[in-house]
This record gives structure tokens, sequence and C-alpha cells, in this order.
């Protein structure tokens, strides 16, 4: 980021502290998408996805003044989300239903059926993990946070959240191998 550009999320991060609406909604705009997205990977449910982004921005409005780096507003955004839709998932415990294509007249070269069944082979196995984990993968990989941006987010060193992120997917290649 230039200087100019930290200086304005700065400027936006303080006028949205002292309640000015507008610039709020400018926080909102330039964010809202990611964290919709992280909490969406992380929930594998839309509803719960749209209402954990929500909670989130409310917190948000609340507690914006809290945030003293410009730098670290995204992260902690983010982290917002993923916490309020930790919460729902904990709250609600309900299993997400997938539906299958199972049409036989489909056109040679068409959609491999067996895509279908890894896609949800990999539902399965992310739902196995615990919802920390869930969103640890969401914020690596929905939000495309850093090693850096992750231990701001999570409070886990750097090398801390490259050691869990290692074991998860390593965990989760052998959940999804045939032998």
């Amino acid at each position: 980021m230039t200087r100019i550009a930290i200086r304005d999320a700065g400027d936006l991060v303080a006028l949205a502290a002292a309640g000015d609406e507008y610039a709020f909604r400018r926080i909102i705009a330039a964010y809202h998408d990611d964290m919709r997205r992280v909490c969406s990977y992380m929930a594998d449910d839309r509803a719960i996805a749209d209402e954990a982004t929500q909670a989130a921005w409310v917190i948000a409005w609340k507690r914006i003044g809290s945030v003293q780096d410009p730098m670290r507003l995204r992260p902690w955004l983010i982290s917002v989300a993923v916490n309020e839709a930790r919460q729902l998932l904990r709250k609600r415990r309900q299993r997400a239903e997938v539906e299958l294509r199972t049409d036989g007249s489909a056109e040679p070269g068409g959609l491999d059926p067996s895509a279908d069944v890894r896609a949800l082979d990999l539902r399965r196995a992310l739902a196995r993990l615990s919802p920390d984990d869930r969103a640890l993968l969401a914020l690596r990989y929905g939000a495309g946070l850093d090693s850096n941006e992750l231990a701001l987010a999570t409070g886990i060193s750097p090398s801390g959240t490259r050691s869990r992120i290692e074991r998860l997917l390593r965990r989760l290649r052998e959940d999804l191998s045939d032998g």
C-alpha cells in the first residue's frame, strides 16, 4: 500500500470510529464480499454466511475504534465474521444437503459425474474438521490471507499457522485418498 492509501484507510477507520456512516459504508463496500466468501467457505451454507456477515458488521460498527493499524482492518473484519459463523455453526449443528446430478441422458463430453462425487467427498472431509480448522482454511484459501495476516486474525504465530495448515492439508489428503 502507498502512503496515501494507508492514510486514506486510516482516515476511513478514524471517521467510521467517530460515527461517520458514509466512511463505514465505504469500508463495507470494500470488504463485504471477502467476509461473506470466507464465511461461505467455512460454513458451506449461504444462509449462515449471510447471517454471520451481517452480524459481523454490527460488531464492526461498534468496535471499529479498536482498530489501531489500518493495515490490519481486513484481517480483523474477516476474523470477526469467521467468529460469528463459528458461533452460528455451533448453535445450529445442521448438515448441508448436497444434490448430485443423476441425469443419464447427458451428452458425451459433458460434465463428468465423478466431479460431483469428488466435491461431495471434499465437503464431507471438510465437515469432519472442527469449525476452528475450517475457519483457518477459509481464511487462508477463501480470503487469501498470508501467514502474517493469519497470525493477526487468529492469535497464532505465522509459523504456527503455516504448520497447522500443513497438518490440515495432510489430513484432508489422507481422508480423500482412495487407499
